[in-house]
């Protein structure tokens, strides 16, 4: 075998757009990352190991055929569910929060691996009963959907938890649940709104109530906010230029390499090179529609759906939140902000899409 035949056999599933979308989005990454760390290669040098890890997991994704995947569908939900248990008896307590479980060698957020297992046993769950839904068939899988979020939530992790919710109810939306029910669920949602807001802890009501006004508390919980949206604003039509930006080399501007790494990038780009984030981000939802419309089975286009929405509501909630549309909510700019735990989850998803796209013919199971 020729060396051009195994490099057509190592990315013969591989969806070329969406690599190419994804391979600009993480270089973009590197870029804006030495510039937050003050021109040091510390934390550029440590997302390359992430990236190395999370493509060569989406690869190996990307060469599953998906009758394998749904057959882990339920298996991954269930330990899932258990670590989540396990994280609300026994987990480590860090700024308030416990989210992560000690296992000896590793600390583990099972909150991440739900971002994959809640939408995946849905679209299996919808997938077993394609021939005779009903609203029972609904009800269960919101169910499904639940009971993870109430795990999550009470950690607590508001972020995360609306991001799952965000991702399960793409799947009920996909498969057919009625524009009336959708209605009905909206009303209740918002009568419940004062139980709900009640329900929140402080620091939470604290960081919505800054939203509308974040110089009540300027150097507290407007704070993020404040600094943010003056790093955007200054970037002005053209930027300040590469490794220029004064809110971030001066240190003004918070978590800057994590969920305020956008503020970075568009005080040094500006406007314009906002714009041709918005499109690059664009076109990998765009190709994630696409490879969605061409599905072969429920199950896939439920499965692509989910992840190309949910990939978009990642992208419009940290864009929104850095320009002070929504309030801070801790979600990461998808594959640009530093982490490795939200890059192997976003790319494990895309080896899914790659894998629905390559592999037309699923074997039902």
């Amino acid at each position: 075998m020729t060396r051009r035949q195994l490099w057509q056999r190592f990315i013969a599933h591989l969806d070329r757009p969406l690599l190419l979308g994804i391979a600009l989005l993480l270089l973009t990454s590197l870029l804006v990352l030495y510039s937050a760390d003050n021109a040091s290669w510390g934390q550029p040098l440590r997302q390359m190991l992430n990236i190395v890890v999370a493509l060569t997991c989406m690869w190996l994704i990307a060469n599953l055929p998906l009758h394998y995947l749904m057959r882990t569908a339920v298996p991954i939900y269930v330990l899932g569910m258990v670590l989540l248990v396990g994280v609300a008896l026994f987990g480590e307590i860090s700024h308030g929060a416990r989210r992560w479980l000690n296992l000896g060698v590793m600390n583990l957020q099972p909150s991440e691996l739900m971002k994959i297992g809640v939408p995946l046993m849905m679209a299996w769950y919808f997938e077993k009963h394609e021939a005779t839904l009903t609203l029972k068939n609904y009800f269960i899988a919101s169910l499904l959907l639940i009971m993870p979020i109430a795990l999550i939530a009470r950690q607590p992790d508001l972020g995360t938890s609306l991001l799952i919710l965000a991702s399960g109810f793409y799947v009920l939306f996909l498969a057919g649940l009625s524009w009336r029910v959708m209605g009905v669920l909206l009303v209740a949602a918002i009568a419940s709104a004062p139980v709900m807001w009640s329900m929140l802890h402080e620091y939470q009501r604290h960081r919505i109530l800054m939203l509308f006004d974040p110089s009540q508390d300027a150097l507290g919980n407007g704070y993020h906010t404040i600094q943010a949206t003056i790093a955007v604003g200054s970037g002005g039509i053209l930027g300040k230029g590469y490794l220029n930006g004064t809110q971030t080399h001066l240190d003004f501007l918070p978590e800057r390499t994590t969920d305020f790494i956008f503020a970075v990038y568009s005080e040094e780009f500006g406007l314009l090179g906002s714009l041709m984030l918005l499109a690059l981000y664009s076109f990998v939802i765009w190709r994630g529609f696409v490879i969605t419309g061409n599905a072969s089975t429920y199950f896939t286009r439920l499965m692509a759906g989910s992840i190309t929405l949910t990939f978009a509501t990642y992208a419009f909630v940290n864009l929104s939140m850095v320009s002070g549309i929504l309030p801070v909510v801790g979600v990461p700019l998808p594959l640009i902000s530093y982490g490795g735990t939200s890059m192997l989850t976003l790319l494990l998803g895309f080896g899914m899409l790659m894998s629905i796209e390559t592999h037309k013919k699923l074997v039902k199971t």
